[in-house]
C-alpha cells in the first residue's frame, strides 16, 4: 500500500482545515510543515503540500521546492489556499510560475482551494496589503469592478469564511486514482 502524507503551512487557519479535511477523507499522516523534513518525507509515496497565498507566493512551499530532486520520485500535489474564486485557473499562473519551475510544474498536481479571512486577527503587513488593495479597487469605476472587486468592497473590515469541505473531491478522486494504481 502507498504511503500518504499531508504537510500543510497555515498562517490564519483556512489551509489547516483543508489539510485536516483531507488527511481525514485519505486517512493518512498530517504534520505541519515546520514540523517534517526531508527524511521523513522520503517515507511516503505520494506528497500532498498545502499552502497560503501570500503576496503572489504560497506559504511554505520551500519544501518542496527545495527538496524537489529528492523527492523526484515521489507523485505530489500542492493544493493553495486563497480569497480568490479558484473557478478561474488563469489567476494562478504567474503564481506557479514564480514558485515552481517549468519541469516542477509538469511532475505536480495542482488544486486551488478558497480560504476565508478575518481582518481583525491580520498581522500589521498584511492589514497593510489589504488597505492598499481595498484603496486600488475602491478608484475603479463601478463598470470594471469584478465580482471579486465588489466582494471585497462589501467585506472589508469584516469577517468572511470560503472554506467548503465539498471542495477537497477533486484532489480526494485523484489521490484514490494514485492510490489504485499498481495495487
Amino acid at each position: 500500500m502507498k504511503k500518504v502524507v499531508t504537510v500543510y503551512k497555515s498562517k490564519y487557519g483556512s489551509t489547516k482545515k483543508y489539510a485536516e479535511w483531507i488527511s481525514e477523507r485519505l486517512q493518512c499522516d498530517l504534520f505541519e510543515a515546520s514540523k517534517i523534513n526531508k527524511a521523513t518525507l522520503q517515507k511516503y509515496d505520494i506528497i500532498i503540500f498545502g499552502g497560503g497565498l501570500y503576496a503572489g507566493g504560497i506559504n511554505g512551499i520551500s519544501i518542496i521546492t527545495k527538496n524537489d530532486e529528492s523527492l523526484n520520485n515521489k507523485k505530489r500535489i500542492v493544493f493553495t489556499v486563497g480569497l480568490a474564486n479558484p473557478e478561474n485557473k488563469e489567476q494562478y499562473l504567474p503564481i506557479l510560475n514564480k514558485s515552481f519551475t517549468l519541469e516542477m510544474q509538469k511532475n505536480i498536481q495542482f488544486f486551488h482551494f478558497r480560504g476565508g479571512i478575518d481582518y481583525q486577527k491580520l498581522n500589521l503587513i498584511h492589514k497593510s496589503m489589504m488597505a492598499m488593495l481595498k484603496t486600488t479597487v475602491a478608484r475603479k469605476p463601478e463598470n470594471e469592478l469584478s465580482d471579486e472587486d465588489k466582494m471585497l468592497l462589501e467585506t472589508y473590515g469584516g469577517t468572511v469564511d470560503f472554506t467548503e469541505k465539498t471542495a477537497i473531491a477533486p484532489l480526494i478522486t485523484y489521490v484514490n486514482k494514485l492510490l489504485e494504481e499498481n495495487k
